[in-house]
């Protein structure tokens, strides 16, 4: 079994770093276009002064990006494996903190963001996805060389 393992842990650390990177690439590049609205996403979570989260709004989806390119390439894999869990650690307790609370809005994870009506959230999904993305960061803490990593 552990030979199974260090034969294919290569292929899952680049399918790993693909997913991961792949997603927040998208989640950056999809924001990009309208940090007004970025920042308005982060405003619904109502979590963080209006400033602060004016700000986030803003470099989130620069950082997204960032993370993304380097995950795709295989740059610093384990870092940034890590801080993607991280990240996503803190968007699971943003989106469940809003869902506690009783606020009706869109995670904004993709772009959009904002009130919402009570019947289109979609709270639980959104939090299964963001554990399922938290742990391939986990496992590219652990397993970062992989197969056309730029890492060596």
């Amino acid at each position: 079994m552990q030979d199974k393992f260090k034969l294919y842990q290569p292929w899952l650390t680049l399918l790993a770093r693909l997913g991961l990177g792949g997603v927040l690439l998208a989640a950056g590049g999809l924001k990009i276009g309208n940090l007004q609205k970025s920042a308005m996403s982060v405003r619904a979570y109502e979590m963080l002064p209006v400033g602060l989260a004016n700000f986030l709004g803003f470099v989130l989806p620069w950082i997204e990006i960032g993370m993304g390119l380097l995950l795709i390439v295989g740059v610093a894999v384990s870092i940034v494996g890590l801080l993607g869990a991280l990240t996503m650690l803190a968007f699971v307790v943003a989106i469940a903190q809003a869902w506690a609370r009783g606020l009706s809005i869109d995670c904004g994870c993709f772009g959009g963001g904002g009130e919402i009506a009570p019947e289109e959230t979609k709270y639980l999904s959104t939090i299964l996805r963001d554990i399922g993305f938290l742990l391939l960061g986990v496992y590219l803490y652990y397993f970062p060389k992989g197969k056309f990593g730029l890492d060596k």
